[in-house]
Formats: C-alpha cells, structure tokens, sequence
C-alpha cells in the first residue's frame, strides 16, 4: 500500500487549523469553576487552563491560619484546572478521532 505524502499533509494542515479553532473557542467560550470548602473558596478558569478569577469568601480567611487559605486556593485552583483539562480532551477527540498526535494536543 503506497501512502500519499500530500494528501496525508493536507489532512494534517485541516487538523491543525481545526485546534487552533478549538482553543479559540475553548479560551473564549469555555469557563469552568473549582470550589473549596463548599464554596469559601472559589475558582474559575478558561478552557485552556487559565485562570480567569479568585474569589475568597472572608469567612474563609483566618490570619492566624494562612496555611488552610493557602491549601483551599490549591485545592480549588487544581479543580478548575482538571476540569478544563477534561473539556481540552473531549474537544481534542472530537477533532482527531481519539488519536493522540503529537504536536497536536494541548
């Protein structure tokens, strides 16, 4: 079976320009949130793993303990950020079958 190198980097070029699609519209249209301590704590972020905005609930600070503080903006920061990862992958397979190519992924 003989590959056809130019249609097979056609298909790569169309597959490129659909992610870069993708995270525009991931970075745009796609905001997803991570909570801690039943909300004192409060994360959101883009589709591509940016965080948009911090909101702590003054209950939540306590400056005798900045470590809780601390570990709860953790804990909500990588909530958001796993569920933004999991929005990329869901796109991602979407646009590649469920291949992963490199250079292709986020």
């Amino acid at each position: 079976m003989r590959i056809d190198f130019n249609t097979m980097m056609r298909q790569v070029r169309k597959m490129r320009a659909e992610v870069e699609k993708a995270r525009q519209e991931l970075s745009e249209n796609v905001v997803v949130e991570g909570k801690a301590a039943e909300g004192l704590v409060t994360v959101r972020a883009n589709g591509v793993r940016e965080v948009l905005e911090v909101r702590i609930d003054p209950k939540a600070v306590d400056p005798q303990d900045l470590a809780m503080l601390e570990d709860l903006l953790v804990a909500a920061v990588n909530q958001a950020l796993a569920a933004a990862k999991a929005r990329e992958e869901e796109v991602m397979a979407k646009i590649t079958g469920g291949v992963k190519i490199p250079g292709l992924v986020f």
